[in-house]
């Protein structure tokens, strides 16, 4: 098996192969002999190899003969198609940065179980909005709700398409108009400069802020509450910490409060998790389940966090409240398409299943140091005859991003590299400017290459592509 794997991946030609045979190729002269396509011309040959190397690892069961003589016509026609219809704006990445829930690469990978689930959604027919049994219009919500309130121990749930977009639902349907009280030391922005006070205003509610930075007391709620106000708002600061002098109100003791008076108890729980991460030896932060426990109306939270799904919002709580929200006009406008809800009901049932291994958040963060280091030590043998740059194998810490846990450092293994000849930012540039975009982190001078977050082939097209540097 192995040496018909690489007796086809020795057929393949190099990319300067390729670029001289094209230029005898009646339908590329034209770009051939353009010099400003020769990098872009360049780069796709990159990708088509690059793809055909994949496919290699994945089938092979053609004769080798069929293989080799269809190789060329292959290379050709999809060079022609990358011609005519243009690179993708999308691209994969290569995550080297160690960083598991990385905001600028799509933050939570999908199961592949998960990713196979979307793909026949997505190209088939589905009952997204149909009660089979009756043949009559249903809501898209039942896919996911049963689950959810099984998980979550809530009475219903709904999900609409980000956590910001959750709480600018909440305060429309319940504090339009009306005050909401929230904690001055809870006044979270998140990625991109949003940040609560806006999306309070943005959903017509009048914020109400009540205590210090660094503490708050559930008498500062009390002294607030007039006529006017619609909600206490609990919002969870999972993207940064106050240490020292501090104290903050339980969502337990805001309900209790909120019953006296009568006002809804709401949390924006952030990332929000499942699984609780102080059995990996992480801080101490509330689930989901203990979260909803604790008797609040309404809880929202991210799917592509922790939860380690698509990027949704997700709200669970009361049946009353829910029913509400999803009476309001404006969930028509922050509803999920059927993509998400099929990420989403594939993750929930991984969990439902107890299948937290196949959750490749949960996978990377809970990678054994020892698996770590093999896979470290395998790139940094692989490296190591590669005479156009210095590496060592070194241990390191990895983050786990996403405003999660912003005070855990997760012990990782690296390797670090910097060319013999030109500079780091050079080669830092080359490597995120390859057909497949390698993204690294630099420090003291050397390029870090964190393994925690490689995923299969990511190892080999990092030689590969170390190997072309040329300076």
């Amino acid at each position: 098996m192995e040496q018909e794997i690489l007796r086809r991946l020795r057929a393949l030609p190099a990319v300067h192969e390729v670029l001289s045979r094209l230029e005898d190729e009646i339908e590329f002269s034209p770009f051939m002999a353009n010099e400003g396509w020769t990098p872009r011309m360049t780069l796709y040959v990159r990708q088509v190899l690059q793809s055909i190397r994949e496919d290699i690892n994945r089938n092979y069961a053609n004769p080798f003969e069929e293989f080799e003589a269809s190789l060329w016509p292959t290379i050709k026609k999809d060079l022609f198609k990358k011609l005519i219809k243009g690179e993708t704006s999308l691209r994969r990445v290569i995550n080297a940065t160690g960083v598991v829930l990385h905001t600028n690469c799509g933050r939570a990978l999908l199961a592949p179980e998960v990713a196979r689930f979307i793909s026949e959604q997505a190209e088939r027919y589905s009952n997204l909005e149909l009660n089979i049994q009756t043949g009559e219009r249903g809501s898209r919500y039942v896919h996911v709700e049963e689950l959810l309130c099984k998980l979550t121990g809530a009475e219903a749930a709904m999900v609409v398409n980000n956590n910001a977009a959750a709480v600018l639902l909440m305060m429309n349907t319940f504090a339009q108009g009306k005050e909401v009280i929230v904690s001055r030391g809870e006044l979270v922005e998140v990625g991109g400069s949003f940040r609560i006070p806006e999306v309070l205003k943005a959903g017509g509610a009048k914020l109400v802020e009540v205590g210090a930075t660094n503490k708050t007391w559930l008498k500062d709620y009390e002294a607030a509450i007039s006529s006017e106000t619609a909600m206490l708002l609990k919002v969870h600061t999972s993207n940064y910490r106050v240490e020292g002098f501090t104290h903050t109100v339980s969502g337990a003791e805001l309900v209790k409060l909120g019953e006296d008076k009568g006002l809804p108890v709401m949390e924006d729980l952030g990332s929000g998790s499942f699984f609780d991460g102080a059995n990996l030896g992480f801080p101490p932060e509330p689930t989901i389940k203990q979260t909803v426990k604790s008797g609040l109306s309404l809880v929202t939270f991210s799917g592509d966090k922790l939860l380690g799904g698509p990027q949704a919002g997700i709200i669970v709580g009361k049946k009353s409240f829910i029913q509400q929200l999803r009476a309001n006009q404006l969930t028509r406008a922050l509803r999920v398409d059927k993509l998400t809800l099929a990420a989403l009901e594939g993750t929930l049932r991984l969990y439902d299943n107890g299948e937290f291994s196949e959750i490749p958040v949960w996978r990377m963060l809970s990678a054994p140091l020892d698996k770590l280091y093999e896979v470290a030590f395998e790139l940094f043998t692989a490296l190591l005859p590669n005479q156009k740059i210095d590496v060592k194998l070194q241990e390191d810490v990895s983050q786990v991003g996403g405003g999660a846990w912003p005070t855990v450092e997760l012990p990782t293994w690296v390797c670090t590299i910097r060319p013999r000849q030109g500079s780091v930012i050079e080669l830092e540039k080359f490597l995120r400017l390859g057909s497949v975009a390698i993204l690294s982190r630099i420090h003291k001078d050397w390029i870090v290459i964190d393994v925690r977050t490689f995923l299969k082939g990511d190892r080999e097209e990092v030689v590969r592509r170390l190997a072309e540097w040329e300076q």
